[in-house]
């Protein structure tokens, strides 16, 4: 099965209820544990790359892994740009072989996010890509994205049936509360998300495919974990799992998730060496890191995004 679109993917995902995990990938193991987990559990699956990835690993390297993930797996897989800041990112990803792209205007006015998210969808459109946007700002430190709290934005309801019809963009990112990166919110603040907004986008957009960026929602036993073997991150809060998936029953058709893997992964690799020190083998150390990410992406999967068996 070569390489989807999401078009396919959201149109089942509304239609059934569950939303599809959009995991970003640095390198081999992470893009191997991710499928392994999706392909055991019949699930599709978004595999998207940042602009922080594509610095650390070169753009060809990325495509090449997620193509063998594709050769290696029978699941629907989509390669998606992450918050692509500007058109020549997102037309380099289109020319070089992703499925969908991202077009981040969040930072830009209304009017210059509408017009430059409806050049990227032309371009993109012409050469059978689908196109991603965001209204709204969400808080938070993601590779090149940082949005201080104060600035964050929610998204307005009145502004969405307008960029929607402009742009001709295939799926909306909304702020609800959630935020980029492990460290949401401050000790005895309570996470909430404005599933009042989710409710009046949907109103306003029916059957539209709504993405949740910023959906982290860090094990505090990873955490424990690592620190334990010399860290020092401080309670990593997130979003709670069952406000998730209660978006993914709704309008919600994609939920980003990159902090849990990552934490996922760290926490194996430092209890590895905490447990043997002399060993400096990486596959010795990555497998583990393998397994960790798989088992973090299964558990999304099952308790998160119920999309097991939907592929």
């Amino acid at each position: 099965m070569p390489l989807v679109t999401t078009t396919e993917m959201f149109k089942k995902a509304y239609e059934g209820g569950y939303a599809v995990g959009a995991f970003n990938v640095n390198n081999m193991e992470i893009v191997q544990g991710i499928t392994e987990a999706a392909s055991e559990l019949k699930a599709p699956v978004i595999l998207q790359v940042s602009a922080g990835a594509r610095k650390y690993a070169k753009h060809i390297y990325l495509v090449k892994l997620v193509e063998a993930a594709v050769a290696d797996t029978d699941i629907p897989i989509a390669l998606h740009l992450d918050h692509g800041a500007d058109f020549e990112i997102c037309k380099t990803c289109i020319d070089g072989g992703f499925t969908s792209v991202m077009i981040d205007g969040s930072a830009r006015s209304f009017e210059d996010n509408i017009a430059e998210t409806r050049k990227v969808v032309e371009y993109a459109h012409a050469h059978g890509v689908v196109v991603e946007a965001e209204l709204g700002k969400l808080a938070g430190i993601e590779d090149d994205v940082n949005v201080h709290a104060d600035d964050a934005q929610f998204t307005n309801p009145g502004e969405v049936e307008e960029f929607v019809t402009k742009t001709g963009v295939d799926s909306l990112a909304i702020a609800i509360g959630t935020s980029h990166g492990a460290y949401k919110f401050k000790p005895g603040q309570k996470p909430q998300l404005r599933f009042d907004i989710l409710e009046e986008v949907s109103r306003r957009l029916p059957g539209f495919p709504i993405v949740l960026h910023g959906a982290s929602s860090v094990p505090q036993d990873l955490v424990k974990v690592i620190n334990q073997y010399g860290g020092q991150m401080p309670d990593a809060i997130g979003i709670p799992e069952d406000m998730l998936r209660k978006a993914a029953s709704m309008a919600v058709c994609k939920i980003n998730i990159d902090s849990d893997v990552r934490v996922a992964m760290t926490a194996a690799i430092r209890k590895y060496f905490a447990e043997h020190p002399d060993h400096f083998d990486p596959r010795q150390y990555l497998t583990p890191a393998r397994t960790a990410v798989k088992d973090m992406v299964s558990h999304k999967i099952n308790e998160v995004l119920g999309c097991a068996g939907k592929a």
